[in-house]
Formats: structure tokens, C-alpha cells, sequence
């Protein structure tokens, strides 16, 4: 496997997201929140449909069904755990419970710590297939934008200079870069707990779409916003579709 491709995939997902989100803080708070809420959308239908066409798939190509399907139930009770003590709080909403109540700091680690998980889970994509690698990677920047402009934004309202909290979040999503490499260097052994990522992972992306993406969606009661929704949800699932058919 070729290691800058690997490293290309993991800047693009961190780095490259942050970039992203930070130049759509230029825009005026209207537009902003559209073009949030549009990603979001995106977001809901990439997630679901990287879990079922992707990721739970090839565990199970890998390992027995059964391990994988308990693993994913596992995956869904930390993250709830996880939560429910404010260390890992995936929002883009800038006035969800955790930006109004936990400190910038905490709010920080518990980002880094994710983004440890999502370098391991890229590194880990690219070992089983190119396409696996890609729609892994696509899945995580269709979700980190916007919850990057949603930081970004608390981070702002917290104090922070726009040019502090942009570097303050270049530092919480340093770690995927960092530990992607490793896992790259420690691939021997990364290669007996794939599947198992994967299915941690595919658990991560199911509680994200229809823990927090999906009822945040249904807050949006307007026939135009369900038929965007809807449309965005499918192009969402298709791009993950394409992503695994590429050749």
C-alpha cells in the first residue's frame, strides 16, 4: 500500500476539512447555516450508506457475522457512554448541549480523541481495498466540515480570536494525521483487528446518522426541507455507491 496515498487521504480528512470549514466562516451567518445544514444532509446519507454498503460488508467478508453484528451493538453502548460524559460529542449545532455547557478544553480533547479514532480507521480502510480507503475518507469530510465550522464557531463565541481557535482546532485534529502514520507503520498487526475496526467504525457512523444527524433533520417540518433532505440523504448514499465502484 502506498504510504502517500495513505497520507494524502489523512491531511484531506483533517486538515483539508478545517480549511474548508474555516473559509465558509466567511459567510454571512444566513448562508452559513444553509450551506451547514446542506452538508449535514449529505452527511446523514454518506454515514448510513458507508455502514451498510461498505463497511459492515467487508467485516464480514473478513470475520464471522456474529462477531461483527456484537461489536457494532458494543460500539453503539461506548459511544453512548461516551456521550453521555461529554468526551465525545459529534455535533454541528452550534447550540447543542455540549458547546453551551462544556468548557472550549474539554471540548478539545474530546475532539482530538476522535480524531485519533478517525486516522486508525482511515489507515486501517486502505488495508483492506482503494475503494474501502476512499469511501472511508469521503464518509469522514462529509462530517468533519461541518462539525469543524460548528467548533470553530463555539470556539469564537468562547472568546477565541478567529486566527487562536483556527489553530486551536488545527491542533485537535493533528492526531489523525499522527496516528494514521503509525498505524500505517504498525500495519502487520493492525491487520488482524480490521474487521473490527470496521465494525466500530460502522457503529460510529450509525449512532452519528440517526443519534444526532437524522433528529436534527426531522427539527425541519417544511415539505420543501424533507424533499432537500431526502434528495441530499440519496446523493449522499450514491456518492458512497460510486466511491466503492471506482476502478
Amino acid at each position: 500500500m502506498n504510504v502517500v496515498i495513505i497520507i494524502t487521504a489523512l491531511f484531506l480528512a483533517s486538515i483539508g476539512c478545517l480549511a474548508i470549514a474555516a473559509l465558509m466562516l466567511l459567510l454571512k451567518d444566513e448562508k452559513l447555516n444553509k450551506v451547514s445544514s446542506y452538508f449535514l444532509y449529505v452527511a446523514g446519507g454518506i454515514l448510513l450508506g458507508a455502514a451498510f454498503l461498505g463497511m459492515i460488508p467487508k467485516a464480514v467478508a473478513l470475520v464471522e457475522p456474529v462477531k461483527v453484528t456484537g461489536f457494532i451493538l458494543l460500539g453503539i453502548l461506548v459511544l453512548f457512554m461516551l456521550e453521555k460524559i461529554v468526551l465525545w460529542r459529534n455535533c454541528g449545532n452550534k447550540d447543542c448541549e455540549r458547546h453551551s455547557n462544556a468548557s472550549s478544553s474539554v471540548a478539545l480533547i474530546g475532539d482530538a480523541f476522535h480524531h485519533v479514532i478517525d486516522g486508525i480507521v482511515i489507515t486501517s480502510s486502505f488495508l483492506v481495498s482503494i475503494e474501502v480507503g476512499v469511501m472511508i475518507s469521503i464518509s469522514i469530510a462529509f462530517h468533519e466540515i461541518p462539525k469543524s465550522m460548528g467548533d470553530l464557531s463555539i470556539l469564537i463565541k468562547n472568546g477565541l480570536s478567529r486566527k487562536r481557535a483556527f489553530w486551536y482546532k488545527v491542533l485537535s485534529v493533528s492526531p489523525a494525521l499522527i496516528f494514521g502514520i503509525l498505524a500505517f507503520f504498525l500495519s502487520a498487526s493492525l491487520k488482524a483487528i480490521v474487521p473490527y475496526v470496521l465494525a466500530f467504525s460502522a457503529a460510529t457512523f450509525l449512532y452519528l446518522s440517526m443519534a444526532q444527524l437524522i433528529p436534527e433533520m426531522h427539527s425541519k417540518t417544511k415539505l420543501s426541507d424533507s424533499i432537500s433532505q431526502i434528495m441530499l440523504i440519496l446523493l449522499g448514499i450514491a456518492i458512497i455507491y460510486v466511491s466503492l465502484h471506482l476502478k
